[in-house]
């Protein structure tokens, strides 16, 4: 079973989460933490969590994959937005643990002048900060475009943080169709080689997640523009190779399109008609 979901609304809690997806026809779903712009983040409600539990159980969901806001920018050249993102993330994953077992997933963030050595170094100096050994909560560094000075639109980049993190086990990768075709790695015509190039840098253990998004921009733009699926410059059959590929096929798939609710239900009905039971 193909295990897909969008980004859906979180101003209205849990339950309200689960109905967008499951009205969808999603089976997971992604969900901001608090507002993408930054801000303080809602209070959990208890009752809302236990009943989303219920329904989560009734419809089989799959492990939810939550996001940081934008803002967050571990290793900013500013101080203070480095505190910003290191207090905002450990409280996060404080409060992702009404939900256990679920991940959570950031932009590693831009190094802002300061070269990447040093980015990956701030990174993971934040991440050995806030993880904690009892924690349930996975953290996924996302793939970026390399746009300007961010970190993470190389493999390598990636595991360089996570050779420098302590609970290393906590961590893993959350892969995005758009940002690794517009960082340079040519999912169209050699996906099979960008897996393997994968597996040797980092490792398919550490692969979790997919962000699933077609891209406005041809293949090492280093932009990070989001097609709707089948109308950029992947393409509608080369996605349909990435959902059904033997080693990303059971993961969960997070569209992150630009779309409306039925745009979101059409694309979720294509995926799954192509996919290969």
């Amino acid at each position: 079973m193909l295990k897909i979901g969008y980004h859906v609304s979180s101003s209205g809690g849990f339950v309200s989460m689960a109905k967008q997806a499951l009205d969808a026809g999603g089976n997971t779903f992604a969900f901001f933490t608090r507002n993408p712009r930054g801000g303080a983040a809602k209070s959990i409600d208890e009752k809302d969590v236990a009943e989303f539990e219920k329904i989560s159980r009734a419809n089989g969901f799959h492990t939810l994959v939550a996001h940081s806001p934008y803002t967050l920018n571990p290793c900013s050249s500013d101080a203070h937005l480095r505190e910003y993102a290191r207090d905002t993330f450990a409280d996060d994953l404080a409060r992702m643990e009404y939900v256990p077992h679920n991940y959570y997933n950031f932009h590693p963030g831009c190094h802002t002048g300061q070269g990447v050595d040093v980015g990956i170094d701030e990174i993971a100096d934040m991440l050995n900060s806030v993880l904690k050994e009892e924690q349930t909560t996975t953290v996924l560094l996302e793939t970026m475009s390399g746009k300007g000075s961010e970190v993470g639109s190389h493999f390598e980049e990636l595991r360089a943080i996570i050779d420098r993190v302590e609970l290393s086990s906590h961590l893993g990768v959350c892969l995005d169709t758009c940002h690794v075709w517009d960082g340079g790695y040519d999912i169209v015509s050699d996906l099979d080689g960008v897996i393997a190039l994968f597996d040797k840098i980092i490792g398919l253990d550490k692969l979790k997640a997919v962000h699933l998004n077609d891209s406005l921009n041809p293949c090492g733009a280093h932009k990070d523009r989001h097609a709707r699926i089948g109308e950029g410059h992947i393409g509608f059959d080369a996605l349909c190779r990435v959902i059904n590929h033997h080693a990303l096929r059971e993961l969960p798939f997070i569209l992150e399109t630009p779309n409306d609710e039925a745009g979101y239900a059409r694309e979720i009905a294509m995926l799954k008609e192509a996919y290969k039971n």
